[in-house]
């Protein structure tokens, strides 16, 4: 799940996906290795969050709505 969401992210944003991960810091290895079914640990989601403005839980198929809400109470 991990793998299509972050695809499509990159793919709706015009990029490749080893080129954002080089973007957020991480290398060409480890993007093949989430193609491959490795799910990156909790910074490297919160990074990859942030850059295409979505939530961790959609990332992980947690949640089918990509848009983050941010609740300031």
């Amino acid at each position: 799940m991990f793998w299509d969401r972050f695809e499509e992210l990159c793919r709706v944003s015009g990029k490749k996906p080893s080129p954002v991960g080089k973007e957020i810091g991480v290398s060409a290895t480890a993007v093949s290795k989430w193609k491959e079914g490795t799910i990156p640990n909790g910074e490297i989601l919160m990074k990859i969050a942030d850059y295409f403005h979505v939530s961790v839980d959609y990332l992980l198929g947690r949640e089918e709505n990509p848009v983050r809400v941010n609740l300031h109470i």
